[in-house]
């Protein structure tokens, strides 16, 4: 995957979080009973593209991420560095029970 996808009308925020271990809270514990799956990525940014944005404590330390406006969303994707790597996924397993 080369980019990322673009944002529903109801999600004017992009949030890539900075720890892999907050990723995989959100993805298991939020996105799967909110849609039924959950998927961890990696991926490279050039760091002059972030320098625009802050980082935001969402939380505590342990969860901090950026805000990247929805309109910013093709800039943040021409910044990418390589391929995004899905790293982890969390399937919906009372739904397959």
């Amino acid at each position: 995957m080369r980019r990322f996808p673009p944002r529903l009308p109801d999600q004017p925020i992009f949030y890539p979080v900075l720890s892999e271990e907050y990723a995989i809270k959100i993805a298991r514990d939020w996105n799967v009973p909110a849609s039924g799956r959950g998927y961890v990525t990696r991926f490279r940014i050039s760091a002059r593209f972030l320098e625009r944005y802050q980082v935001h404590e969402a939380g505590g330390r342990d969860h901090r991420e950026y805000w990247i406006p929805a309109e910013d969303l093709a800039a943040f994707n021409a910044a990418l560095i390589g391929e995004i790597e899905v790293v982890a996924e969390f399937p919906d397993l009372a739904s397959t029970a």
